[in-house]
């Protein structure tokens, strides 16, 4: 027994020996396919060579010690079954067991490094937060010419110089790291255009260009230096400089001055929309003409869903493989910088119309999205699998000069923007007269607080700044491609706001979804007919003036003419589409007994091919329901029995082609040629994510006893020339507010 003890005791002294407790020389990267730069596989660098971290055991506690090494504040979550994709070579830890105290993962109790029992199927990857950790200092465990560590450091900026300081955007200056909390330079002696391309593609900008060394170099000639020790290796295709690997060991000499070098420098190329200026205002929006790849439904400048032009109609892109890289050149195709996330799931909503792309592969060097391979069978795709990007974009000081007062959250509030008044800068209000929910989406694009929920004409119960009070900006009128409310049209010094401002302020109240509402063109088409109809049949309709002007001196045994068809309304977005008005304003209609919730939802028009109106209809809301949904997705609106009003995500209200008011009266109309228009939230009345597809058209041809509706298409589905035989179709800018 006192032997077993002694062997106990002696085996234990050994453990807890120093040689024992030596912490072995760890590096750890993130790999793999991956959507953001802040997530992948776990890789560690051991014994001379890079292996994977099983998934057994595996715990948001280590997850946190992984981001931590990494230089991240905390990880978010962490994922199974090689999410990002196999890794190579060894898997070096398996069944790892952490407390999340740990400094290294190497600390976590584990089989030992290399005792595993695992396949690369079962590969740990983590998501980490995009926040790093202040005075994170870098240290390499590993011999310096290893080049396969990833950069570690604080931040990065590109400090420019002082003839630069006034311009905006910042596109040129020194590359500058921090690390262990002070801002150092990084020798330039291996710095090379592939590094320009990732830092230029951090800051929003698609390209690199050159510059005047010269003046760099008297410049760096002057200043004391502080080198950072590393040079840096980008291959071009990273998101993140943090992405790229770390170059040999800089020899600095003397004063800290690398050997016949300078400070590295970029110069990066911004995109058409963030021309460089001298104010923080712009002359106007920019408009792409004619692009074969656009960004739809995205609250902010830089984000949306992937859309392709092929044939001259609009289609999306399968999520299938997709990736940083392809979502890249997207973004750098349209003029801003890298993705800083790719998504997937139809995340900023659902498109309409064909997948014309799945399975994109990309070198990540293409110009456009359409030069990257790709299958062209999207058989299996739905719309549910629509990609979308998220792109970095330059820094503008948009958000400086406008905020939300008085709100009980950060996303609402009485809105004050910064104004020149009498030679200095004042926060002042906006007059609320007209105000309303275009210039509403705005605001909330500009603070970068996703789409407006809300906009408001009364702000007496948001006590704002009070040296805010006073009206500085009147007239405010948008079209919803601004960046900026300065950029909408507004009357400029000349203020006029009879109501003045105080209670009358404008406001809003943001959101990070809306919903969209898509018409179903197809059914429109399928569906229309014409029907003859006495008039002692339609007294509720003529009541809720669902005929034409001349039915009120009818006889009460004439017919009027009237083109039915059916409508179906889906929701494509991310909210739940709700009457603008709460129940207690709904109004009640006794002829038909429903109530209506809004006062307008569809107009239904019949033009001449000028544009000249012949003959309207008018549907206010009959019921807003969920008459069908997608399979999995429950319906929770229903007018039955005074019910909650409304369309859910994923859901269609249909109105049927027999029902009263869904027709347009064209008992007075003469054979001949037309449009049929209709267009859904005619008004703006409640907030969407995307009003270009509120908004549908068909030829029609009637010979007097007969009709045809053919080529129906709703609003931005088609090509610019197509759509230009339609006025109004692309912009929806049909009614005067």
């Amino acid at each position: 027994m006192l032997r077993n003890i002694l062997f106990l005791f002696l085996c234990l002294s050994l453990s807890l020996s120093p040689s024992a407790q030596t912490e072995p020389r760890i590096q750890l990267r993130l790999a793999g396919n991956k959507r953001k730069h802040y997530e992948g596989r776990v890789e560690v660098y051991y014994n001379g060579e890079w292996g994977t971290v099983c998934d057994d055991d595996f715990s948001i506690n280590a997850a946190h010690v992984v981001c931590r090494e990494l230089g991240y504040v905390e990880a978010v979550s962490w994922s199974h079954s090689s999410k990002y994709g196999g890794g190579e070579g060894r898997i070096w830890l398996d069944n790892v067991h952490c407390t999340g105290r740990e400094r290294s993962l190497a600390d976590c109790p584990s089989n030992g490094f290399g005792v595993s029992d695992c396949r690369h199927t079962e590969d740990v990857g983590v998501l980490c937060s995009q926040k790093r950790i202040p005075g994170f200092k870098f240290i390499s465990t590993v011999n310096n010419d290893v080049e396969s560590v990833n950069v570690r450091v604080e931040d990065v900026r590109i400090r420019a110089i002082s003839s630069h300081r006034k311009r905006i955007p910042i596109s040129e200056g020194f590359v500058e790291v921090k690390d262990g909390g002070k801002w150092r330079q990084i020798c330039d002696e291996d710095w090379t255009e592939m590094n320009s391309r990732v830092v230029c593609g951090m800051y929003g900008f698609p390209g690199e260009k050159g510059f005047k060394t010269k003046i760099y170099k008297m410049l760096s000639m002057r200043r004391k230096k502080n080198y950072w020790g590393f040079s840096v290796n980008c291959t071009g295709n990273e998101a993140h400089l943090s992405n790229c690997r770390l170059g040999r060991a800089i020899e600095l000499k003397g004063n800290g001055t690398c050997a016949g070098g300078m400070p590295a420098v970029v110069s990066c190329v911004p995109g058409r929309a963030f021309a460089p200026s001298h104010s923080a205002g712009f002359l106007k929006a920019y408009r792409q003409e004619q692009p074969l790849v656009r960004l739809r439904g995205g609250a902010n400048v830089g984000e949306g869903r992937v859309e392709v032009l092929k044939n001259g109609e609009w289609g999306t892109v399968c999520d299938d493989n997709w990736n940083l890289k392809a979502a890249t050149v997207v973004c750098r195709e349209l003029g801003f910088g890298s993705a800083k996330e790719a998504l997937t799931g139809a995340r900023l909503g659902q498109g309409m119309g064909p997948v014309h792309m799945n399975e994109v592969e990309c070198s990540g060097f293409e110009k456009s999205l359409t030069e990257c391979f790709f299958n062209k069978d999207a058989l299996g795709c739905s719309h549910e699998e629509d990609a979308a990007v998220k792109c970095n974009v330059p820094a503008m000081g948009f958000q400086s000069r406008l905020r939300l007062s008085g709100g009980r959250n950060p996303s609402e509030g009485r809105v004050e923007v910064l104004a020149e008044k009498n030679g200095s800068l004042v926060w002042g209000t906006v007059c609320s007269e007209n105000w309303g929910i275009v210039e509403a989406m705005v605001v909330c694009k500009q603070l970068g607080l996703g789409y407006a929920s809300h906009a408001f004409q009364e702000t007496w119960y948001w006590p704002g700044d009070v040296s805010a009070d006073d009206v500085v900006m009147s007239g405010v009128r948008c079209s919803g491609t601004e960046m900026t409310l300065a950029q909408c049209l507004h009357h400029g010094k000349h203020l006029s706001c009879p109501k003045g401002g105080g209670r009358f302020a404008a406001g809003v109240s943001c959101s990070e979804t809306a919903p969209d509402l898509v018409l179903n063109a197809q059914l429109v088409e399928q569906t229309t007919y014409l029907e003859d109809r006495p008039m002692y049949a339609l007294q509720c309709a003529h009541e809720e003036s669902c005929l034409s002007s001349t039915a009120n001196s009818a006889d009460h045994s004439s017919y009027r003419r009237l083109l039915r068809f059916s409508s179906q309304i889906h929701n494509n977005g991310l909210s739940d589409f709700r009457p603008k008005a709460s129940p207690h304003a709904w109004i009640w209609h006794e002829c038909h007994r429903h109530y209506h919730s809004m006062e307008v939802f569809t107009h239904y028009d019949l033009m001449t091919l000028n544009g000249t109106k012949v003959a309207e209809g008018h549907k206010a809301s009959f019921c807003l329901e969920d008459t069908e949904c997608d399979e999995g997705v429950r319906k929770r609106f229903v007018c039955a029995n005074f019910g909650e009003q409304g369309i859910s995500v994923g859901c269609w209200d249909t109105y049927r082609h027999d029902i009263d008011c869904q027709w347009i009266d064209v008992t007075d109309v003469k054979p001949g040629d037309y449009v049929l228009q209709i267009v859904i939230n005619p008004n703006y009345e409640v907030a969407e994510s995307d009003y270009t597809n509120n908004v549908m058209k068909c030829n029609c041809r009637y010979d007097g006893y007969r009709i045809w509706t053919y080529n129906c298409h709703t609003g931005g589905s088609r090509s610019s020339d197509t759509e230009d035989a339609f006025p109004g179709l692309r912009t929806n800018q049909l009614y005067h507010r």
